[in-house]
């Protein structure tokens, strides 16, 4: 009976310095009833509750108290008690509403709130966030991202920043046409905000950010091209183009290839893919069949879509590289060696476009005699025997490519008879994948055999627009199998495009189907830190790469 006696006495005394100070004209003179409430904090449960309330009403009134009351309400928001935590947190703006400064304080603060596990308070934080970002966005961001930049382990709490990655990519972002004003000065700040960020990610967090870029009017359609160039330059960097190259380390590989196929819609938009290609150039294709077999059809995609892109210099540079590596997958007649349809497809393809830029490179290269006036047309030299060699590897793949489409036309007939016999949704889901995946195989060496019939001229006409529509281009596809035939041999009714890697590619007509991309989608959950750059692309760092 004494306590509820007491906690009787206490709530009346609240109330009695709520009234008072609501009462005064001049506040700052009940001094006594502030602290009153301040000391209330720590008294029972409804006293908490009502201190909650009081304490930020006021607090813009008791300068000299400021640091007391904001204490002692940081204290209110760690109760046991539920319900005090929420009154604390609901009332955490009301500290910044006439006295600004605290708004980067505050913020911080519900940062770290945001790991609450309750829905009611999480929603409390939530709410108070959105608030202090409405009130004043420019700080509020910059205290939010203190929390993600920082790549000092020591000092990064993990589930803290999991937390706010979170809440901006849910809360934030989707309302950024109504935060960032004015619009071109606050894309700036959070665009500065976000390179910050950018020095620790996995490739989920990279994805999320330049997807995030990428739709700030900033960076739209409209956008300058020094603007794109700016994208770019983020990419690059995210890939380490400046990093000496060591094949085996595959989380440098993940980044490299991924961020080239995310550079890919800004080559469109007219910016350099120079860095990008030099580097693959002087790196990579060196040691290509040192690289996982998984990687490789990644890599070849991805630079037989940036081939349309390159500078005539860049082309010449990249051009007898790619011949030897085309040289490589187009066998000899009788050889008994492997032919990986798709990337001859690849390869194919990005021949005839940097051809098309430097023409007479080819000349020395495969013993065409293509006349620019040059010197380095070469045509005093004879090269002839680069340009049997050449022509009679493009006629084998030619044999390959019309023997393996009749007998993949073969087995969609047979698919047919089959679908059209299926008993159950599970025969006939198989059936159609195979269909789809026969489908594909003949795309493919469609495309094989439109790129090599020009080129058995001495003098051929390269394809250098985008007549060709690559087999993987069209809507996404399901699982493939390998299409890997021996030379002169036949692939069976069951082959399909030929890539030669793990049955997880898809197309990447729509959306962004790069397996290393959607692996990078699976999610924000993390794991422990890896050495060196810290947050892995490749499964390590954080848990949330792309194995």
């Amino acid at each position: 009976m004494a306590d509820g006696s007491e906690e009787a006495n206490d709530i009346e005394k609240l109330y009695e310095y709520g009234e008072r100070l609501n009462e005064a004209k001049d506040k700052s003179q009940n001094v006594k009833d502030y602290e009153g409430i301040i000391r209330a904090a720590k008294g029972s449960v409804k006293a908490k509750q009502l201190a909650a309330q009081l304490i930020p009403r006021f607090f813009k009134f008791f300068p000299s108290l400021s640091s007391q009351a904001v204490e002692a309400h940081f204290d209110l928001c760690e109760e046991e008690e539920l319900g005090i935590r929420v009154q604390a947190i609901r009332g955490l703006p009301l500290f910044c509403k006439d006295t600004p400064e605290y708004v980067s304080k505050i913020v911080d603060i519900l940062g770290q709130l945001l790991t609450a596990e309750e829905n009611v308070e999480r929603d409390a934080v939530h709410k108070a966030l959105l608030s202090l970002l409405r009130q004043d966005v420019k700080a509020s961001l910059t205290a939010l991202f203190k929390h993600i930049e920082s790549t000092d382990e020591a000092n990064t709490d993990e589930s803290i920043r999991e937390k706010v990655l979170n809440f901006i990519r849910d809360k934030v972002f989707p309302i950024k046409a109504e935060l960032l004003k004015p619009q071109e000065q606050m894309e700036r700040h959070i665009t500065e905000l976000v390179k910050k960020s950018l020095q620790d990610v996995t490739g989920a967090e990279f994805k999320m950010f330049m997807d995030f870029l990428k739709s700030l009017s900033l960076f739209g359609d409209n956008a300058p091209p020094e603007r794109v160039q700016e994208l770019i330059e983020i990419i690059e960097g995210q890939a380490d183009l400046d990093a000496q190259f060591n094949v085996s380390d595959g989380d440098h590989i993940d980044r490299l290839i991924s961020c080239l196929y995310m550079a890919l819609p800004f080559f469109m938009r007219g910016a350099s893919n120079s860095k990008f290609l030099n580097y693959i150039n002087k790196h990579i294709i060196p040691v290509f069949d040192k690289l996982p077999e998984e990687r490789k059809l990644d890599l070849l995609k991805n630079l037989a879509e940036s081939s349309p892109y390159t500078t005539p210099q860049d082309s010449r540079q990249l051009l007898p590289s790619t011949v030897q590596l085309l040289k490589k997958y187009m066998p000899m007649r009788k050889a008994g060696e492997e032919m990986n349809f798709t990337y001859v497809e690849c390869l194919l393809y990005t021949f005839h476009h940097l051809a098309s830029k430097t023409p007479n490179a080819t000349n020395s290269l495969c013993g065409y005699k293509i006349v620019t006036g040059q010197p380095s047309d070469r045509l005093g030299e004879d090269f002839s025997e680069n340009f049997k060699d050449f022509t009679e590897r493009l006629s084998n793949v030619e044999d390959l490519a019309r023997a393996t489409m009749k007998k993949l036309t073969q087995g969609m007939a047979e698919h047919n008879k089959a679908m059209a016999a299926a008993k159950t949704d599970e025969a006939k889901a198989n059936i159609k994948v195979k269909k789809q995946n026969t489908t594909t195989g003949l795309r493919t060496c469609n495309n094989i055999l439109a790129m090599t019939q020009p080129l058995h001229s001495k003098s051929p006409s390269f394809i250098g627009d985008k007549k060709i529509n690559l087999s993987w281009k069209e809507a996404a596809k399901p699982s493939v199998p390998s299409t890997t035939v021996p030379a002169g041999g036949k692939r069976t009714a069951t082959a399909t495009n030929g890539s030669g890697a793990p049955a997880t590619k898809k197309g990447r007509g729509e959306g962004v189907q790069n397996q290393l991309v959607n692996r990078a989608l699976e999610g924000l959950s993390r794991g422990g830190r890896s050495g060196g750059r810290g947050r892995g692309w490749g499964g390590r760092g954080r848990g949330r790469g792309y194995r």
